[in-house]
């Protein structure tokens, strides 16, 4: 077959820049140097990252736990916004904090970036959030990949993902064996949206046809940085109370399903926690309720209210659990106990269970926001 007389076809013609790729990773060298821990073998740009095992050495029964996650529709924000350089952290947030659930520490992590084209100084400002984000944590990124998709994304689109290692020991594995009836529930606030609910925090932009670069006033700033707020990364200040002693017996990340679902995965089967409306969510809540007409229902199972994580705690141990998060500078607040299931007739609300496929207890919101 005689091929016909046009210009060779290659693969910077079809769209892969692989010299932008390497510009990108030397773009990015210096932010990635930053989040490290000293059991990490190797350097950036190896096939695989390595990190340490012998440095488990001590514990009698270690556990691995994992995570992997994104940052969903945010990510349609930052470009709009042009911002790149905080998405990452949000990344890490999602994964690492699952991690925590389990009283795990996490120790390493790595990023998957896919872009429509590699842009060495958007790929670097987004890896700059990733190991802010570690740093954060106190997790090693040990390596990653950017991948660049022409003709399935768009020039100036990009997703990003990630993936994370921890350790905890068997024995101190905290979860729905260890809460008992009577244990209480914390709130720990959040920094705002975090990373899910975009699809319809989007939608209802979009319908009241406002600009992410629209300032508002109960914001304080425009709405797109206040969507672009980076998610709270509670690594260090749970491990902190898990170190304590406390009696803390079980935590949840309140990410996609809102509080009730996600505190509902991590309760007994057969138990009740019955939480009160006793805190005013941030303005960001209330906004998106009022502009888009949303149920009540359907944003506490969407956004997070304004609680980024709970924690069960054993009676004695509130206090203390409080004073640990403070020195982080986060005040925790009750919101609730763990009790029997009949409890629930008392009020006229809908009661949650058996969410993300968990065979888990219950959770019953009550009570109305105050403002």
């Amino acid at each position: 077959m005689t091929a016909p007389d046009r210009q060779p076809i290659t693969y910077a013609s079809a769209g892969v820049d692989v010299h932008a790729g390497d510009r990108a990773v030397e773009l990015m060298k210096e932010s990635v140097a930053r989040a490290t821990r000293p059991e990490v073998v190797g350097g950036l740009g190896g096939f695989a990252g390595m990190f340490d095992a012998s440095a488990l050495r001590h514990m009698r029964r270690p556990v691995l736990a994992t995570s992997t996650d994104g940052v969903g529709t945010k990510v349609a924000i930052a470009q709009a916004m042009d911002v790149h350089d905080t998405i990452g952290q949000d990344l890490v947030g999602m994964v690492v904090d699952d991690i925590v659930v389990s009283g795990a520490e996490p120790l390493f992590m790595t990023d998957y970036i896919a872009c429509g084209k590699v842009v060495p100084e958007r790929i670097a400002a987004i890896v700059s959030g990733i190991a802010r984000g570690c740093e954060l944590a106190g997790v090693a990124l040990v390596g990653g990949e950017t991948a660049e998709h022409p003709g399935l994304l768009g020039p100036e689109e990009y997703d990003v993902a990630g993936a994370a290692t921890g350790v905890v020991e068997h024995d101190d594995v905290l979860g729905p064996h260890l809460v008992r009836r009577g244990d209480v529930v914390l709130a720990i606030p959040s920094s705002g949206l975090h990373s899910n609910g975009y699809s319809l925090v989007r939608r209802v932009v979009a319908a009241a046809g406002w600009a992410w670069d629209r300032h508002v006033e109960e914001l304080g700033r425009t709405l797109g940085e206040e969507c672009l707020e980076p998610t709270r990364i509670y690594t260090r200040p749970l491990l902190d109370v898990v170190r304590a002693g406390v009696g803390l017996h079980a935590l949840s990340h309140v990410t996609g399903g809102g509080l009730a679902a996600n505190l509902a995965r991590v309760l007994p089967a057969g138990d009740l926690a019955t939480v009160e409306r006793v805190w005013t969510p941030p303005a960001i809540f209330s906004l998106v309720q009022e502009l888009g007409q949303v149920p009540l229902a359907d944003l506490e199972q969407t956004l997070n209210m304004g609680v980024g994580f709970v924690a069960v705690v054993a009676p004695e141990g509130v206090t203390r659990t409080k004073e640990v998060l403070s020195g982080h500078g986060i005040t925790a607040w009750e919101v609730g106990a763990v009790g029997d299931p009949s409890t629930a007739d008392r009020y006229d609300e809908p009661v949650v269970q058996g969410a993300k496929g968990v065979d888990g207890g219950a959770v019953q919101m009550v009570g109305t926001y105050p403002g």
